[in-house]
């Protein structure tokens, strides 16, 4: 589970693609710090598991469902990306619950300046747009951001400079693609709607053990 408040911005050094995979090498000395095999870090949103360390970097595979629903595949060596540890029992939560599970991937389709700010207008698919809300919260790139406001197809956030000089956003100009994560307290509302919808309109725990919820 992560916050979607990026730690560092690291470096890809090198990718080794196989046929439906992938093998990332990453620079990133600070969440490297205190790191183990295993240990989860999400790299532009996206969770993955450290399959090697060293100083200063870290290795991690990429399978094919992951390189399918994200803009992992198109890094190339030298690309920054956005990176997060797992938090921990107890960490503030800066930003929202982002699970590093990414719903789709979305399209910057307009960039300008709005006083000190940068805001991006974002062409999403509708398996995110779905749960996306004014003044809700959304994942891109693994960053936690808020929603300035949306239509049917697209949703606008608003990038203070402290993010914009720290993060990829800063870097994406007008076509990038990006990886987005809907609010997962959304989906979850909506699976106990429908399943209350199901039920004859009753909600009660025989209900909810029924679809996971006890």
């Amino acid at each position: 589970m992560f916050t979607g408040i990026i730690e560092e911005l690291g470096t890809l050094r090198r990718s080794e693609r196989g046929p439906i995979s992938a093998r990332l090498h990453i620079e990133a000395p600070t969440v490297t710090a205190g790191v183990h095999p295993g240990d989860s870090i999400a790299v532009n949103g996206v969770c993955l598991t450290v399959a090697e360390f060293g100083a200063g970097r870290f290795v991690a595979d990429v399978m094919a469902e992951t390189l399918n629903r994200s803009n992992l595949g198109e890094l190339r060596p030298g690309d920054r990306v956005n990176l997060e540890r797992a938090i921990r029992l107890g960490d503030r939560l800066g930003g929202h619950l982002v699970s590093g599970h990414v719903d789709g991937v979305g399209h910057i389709v307009g960039r300008e300046p709005y006083g000190i700010a940068l805001v991006l207008r974002i062409l999403a698919p509708e398996a995110v747009m779905r749960y996306v809300i004014e003044k809700g919260s959304v994942a891109v790139d693994g960053i936690s951001l808020t929603v300035v406001d949306l239509d049917h197809e697209s949703f606008r956030v608003s990038i203070i400079p402290h993010t914009a000089e720290l993060t990829t956003l800063g870097l994406k100009k007008a076509g990038a693609r990006v990886n987005l994560e809907a609010d997962m307290i959304a989906k979850y509302v909506e699976k106990m709607l429908g399943a209350r919808r199901e039920n004859g309109g009753k909600l009660d725990a025989g209900l909810l053990a029924r679809h996971g919820f006890l």
